[in-house]
């Protein structure tokens, strides 16, 4: 990309590739100036992550030449050299307004001033503003607010209220999930790849997922997207047969696999890890009515929807026009910040109540006051809204894309939650090889953008930027991901 001047005048931006493609636009403008880099070497970070890292760290390690993180500033992301990159992942769907988002910062910035750390046995000012706040966005009757530090941590302690409320054991979810990696939230996770042969998630249930795309019934107008699948289906306009189906499917679980009585049913509004998959429009209420007539308690997992990610909603249960029992959330709760939360009614919380559960760390001040600056932030950057138009632009455009290229085989999802499904060909829905994948998604960096995988088979790009990113961005994007589509099938 040419470099091009800041406001001050001064050439901030290095190129990402030394001899971009003449056919590919200029990334759009940035007038914010990264600091020099002047620590560790890349090599030396390398044997430090080698020797002193745990060996699960280079397991995660996303790239063959990896990308040394240096600053970031809203949508951006420059390395130690100095090359900037739009950041279409956001840490995992985490950085919800933008890297170091001044607003937020300000807000961090002047509680460390104050006070650090306390916990819950002390009542202090910025919990209550805090939770207040956050509960004024949830519908009745959730109300109920406990925080925590992570997502893996909410869904930990949403099964336990779940079991403690209801008496029962069992907890259904859906196949490809992915819930968490706590030893009790590895049972919710159905994904293979993120299990280890020891007992773990006892009274765990899985389920079929009912995918669309990829399951055995789909159709061209089942999902709340603005793409649908490109497979055919006969429905008269309000019936939805693959809907039936799938429903059949929980019923045959809830008769073979579960007592009568069970304690919960987990679902993610959208399914994040497992690749933005989306479920027929009515299959979350009607598993709802499904569950709560086993007695059961439906849990939406928002660790990755909530916060306006899907554009309509600020919550992905929204959605699909149902009010679960208990919400839990992460990520863009706090920007970055390490936070989480479960949000659950009256009767539920005093079900909790029954024994003494602390954690030290959740509803610290710092968190409280991060977060608080998050939701206020979000209202006035009109975040949730943005997510909806670019989001939307984003899909119709990849959609095209779609169209021209066999391998893409399916693009779904809501606001910025986005997948681009990956397949050999159309006919088969067979996932695209891993190779393939590292290869597009490779040229795509060395383009200057950086997306993430997802999906069982790891087929499926996922696109969760800051919810901050611009039309031209998007532009950008999809310029980028031509061009790296079209060098695939040029060497294929």
């Amino acid at each position: 990309f040419h470099k091009h001047c800041c406001e001050s005048g001064a050439i901030c931006q290095k190129s990402a590739i030394k001899y971009p493609p003449s056919d590919l636009p200029d990334m759009p403008p940035c007038n914010f100036t990264p600091e020099e880099y002047k620590g560790l070497s890349k090599e030396r970070m390398m044997e430090i992550r080698k020797q002193n890292c745990n060996s699960m760290i280079m397991k995660v390690t996303y790239y063959k030449k990896p990308v040394f993180i240096h600053q970031g500033h809203m949508q951006w992301i420059w390395d130690v050299d100095g090359t900037r990159y739009l950041d279409l992942f956001a840490g995992v769907a985490t950085v919800s307004v933008g890297h170091c988002h001044p607003k937020v910062r300000a807000a961090a910035e002047e509680q460390l001033k104050k006070l650090w750390h306390t916990t819950n046995i002390y009542v202090y000012p910025a919990l209550h503003e805090y939770c207040e706040k956050l509960a004024s966005y949830l519908p009745d009757p959730l109300k109920m607010i406990y925080l925590t530090n992570s997502g893996s941590e909410a869904n930990d302690l949403a099964m336990l209220m779940a079991r403690l409320h209801t008496g029962n054991y069992d907890i259904i979810t859906f196949r490809g999930s992915y819930h968490g990696g706590s030893p009790m939230t590895m049972g919710l996770t159905s994904n293979a790849t993120y299990k280890y042969p020891v007992a773990n998630g006892l009274g765990c249930t899985n389920t079929m997922c009912p995918d669309v795309f990829r399951g055995p019934w789909g159709g061209s107008h089942c999902r709340d997207s603005p793409v649908q699948t490109t497979r055919e289906c006969g429905c008269a306009q309000g019936q939805c047969m693959a809907n039936d189906q799938y429903i059949a499917q929980l019923q045959e679980t809830l008769a073979t696999s579960v007592p009568s009585r069970i304690a919960a049913f987990f679902g993610e509004p959208i399914q994040g890890v497992g690749g933005a998959v989306q479920y027929p429009k009515n299959f979350l209420k009607d598993t709802y009515k499904l569950v709560r007539e086993k007695g059961g308690v439906c849990i939406a997992d928002e660790v990755q929807t909530g916060f306006g990610r899907t554009g309509t909603h600020f919550w992905g249960f929204q959605g699909h026009d149902v009010v679960p029992d208990m919400v839990t959330m992460a990520k863009g709760i706090g920007n970055g910040f390490p936070m989480g939360a479960v949000v659950t009614t009256k009767e539920i919380a005093e079900s909790f109540a029954k024994g003494i559960h602390f954690n030290t760390f959740g509803g610290n001040p710092l968190a409280c006051a991060v977060a608080s600056s998050v939701l206020d932030t979000i209202k006035e950057d009109g975040t949730q809204q943005n997510s909806l138009n670019v989001g939307t632009y984003m899909m119709t455009e990849l959609a095209k894309l779609r169209d021209k290229y066999e391998i893409i085989g399916d693009v779904r999802g809501k606001g910025l939650q986005i997948g681009v499904e990956m397949v050999k060909d159309k006919v088969s829905r067979q996932p695209l090889p891993a190779a393939a994948m590292s290869e597009i998604f490779e040229d795509v960096k060395d383009m200057g953008v950086l997306i993430g995988k997802g999906g069982l088979y790891g087929q499926t790009f996922r696109i969760k930027p800051p919810m901050c990113i611009t039309m031209e961005d998007a532009d950008f994007f999809l310029a980028v991901f031509n061009k790296s589509l079209h060098n695939y099938m040029e060497k294929r």
